[in-house]
């Protein structure tokens, strides 16, 4: 588990960063509130930890049963006790918990890791990259998933908000997959794939974008970009065609390109790379909001009566 380090110079839970007013803070959106819409409100003990970044939900809750976290000098045992970010004390073995470095990293995903933070099953996941270095960052959670035979992109950051904007489907940011299947593609497949395919519990998936790649002589590689990012939904779209993916592999999030990232390894993000992903959410969300405005604001044309009618 990865936590943040102690650090007095920054501000603890309930207080302004120094010389800014308590009411603001900066987002890429520009100054608004200290908290988003959603931190002004209440949220369970559990989840404010994860959303300030210390650990995720579930280790949360488990430190919370056992009687290490305590809110405002009172230990509590609840993990849905209601908590207010910006006013409420939160302690862990007695040491505030203090508002994390904004941490965004990019990982090359090796095959047979679990996406996620624990595992039921004993499996390993994708945190044992970021423990296979001299200097681990603090805690930080996966942004939406890859699932175990997948390789490629994923992005990983302790900033609950930007991570959900990144991932919630509104954004619109294509994810590009190169595809190995145990075929060569044609013009039909190609033309199905973007059409769409019903899947057994009747599903239509589809793809933006697919062209190939390289073909051998029985199977062939294949460029696909999504951007509804359904649960395995290359994966089912081929299962559904009676196809097997031979390989699956992430090389691309909106603008954001894995690029030479060496397998099984990791690195901060550039600032470049940071603002380009949210440059292009905004250039989505505005693009989406003004069709749906035109769709909204167009004039209905009356249907023109037959002279038959007009007779009637």
């Amino acid at each position: 588990m990865f936590r943040q380090k102690p650090n007095s110079g920054k501000a603890h839970v309930g207080t302004a960063a120094p010389g800014r007013p308590a009411a603001q803070r900066r987002t890429f959106f520009g100054s608004i509130s200290l908290v988003s819409e959603h931190d002004s409100r209440k949220t369970g003990l559990a989840r404010s930890l994860s959303k300030l970044g210390y650990c995720s939900r579930s280790q949360a809750a488990e430190l919370i049963r056992a009687g290490r976290v305590s809110l405002n000098g009172k230990i509590c045992r609840d993990p849905e006790t209601p908590v207010h970010l910006t006013r409420d004390q939160i302690d862990v073995d007695g040491k505030p918990i203090e508002k994390p470095q904004k941490i965004y990293l990019m990982m090359n995903k090796t095959r047979g890791l679990v996406t996620t933070a624990s595992d039921e099953k004993g499996r390993e996941t994708v945190y044992s990259i970021l423990e296979n270095t001299n200097e681990p960052p603090p805690w930080v959670a996966p942004v939406g998933r890859l699932d175990k035979a997948s390789e490629g992109l994923l992005l990983l950051t302790n900033d609950s908000e930007w991570a959900a904007r990144i991932a919630d489907p509104e954004t619109h940011l294509g994810k590009t997959y190169h595809v190995q299947i145990a075929r060569v593609a044609d013009d039909e497949l190609t033309q199905t794939l973007t059409q769409g395919i019903r899947t057994t519990n009747s599903d239509i998936l589809r793809s933006r974008h697919v062209r190939t790649l390289r073909a051998g002589e029985k199977n062939c590689w294949l460029e696909i970009m999504l951007d509804e990012g359904k649960n395995r939904q290359i994966r089912r779209m081929f299962d559904a065609l009676g196809i097997e993916v031979l390989r699956l592999v992430r090389v691309a999030i909106g603008p954001l390109q894995l690029g030479k990232l060496q397998k099984g390894t990791f690195r901060r993000l550039t600032d470049e790379e940071k603002h380009l992903l949210e440059r292009e959410m905004i250039k989505r969300v505005t693009k989406q909001k003004a069709s749906a405005a035109g769709n909204q604001t167009a004039p209905k044309r009356r249907k023109k009566r037959s002279r038959t009618s007009r007779k009637n």
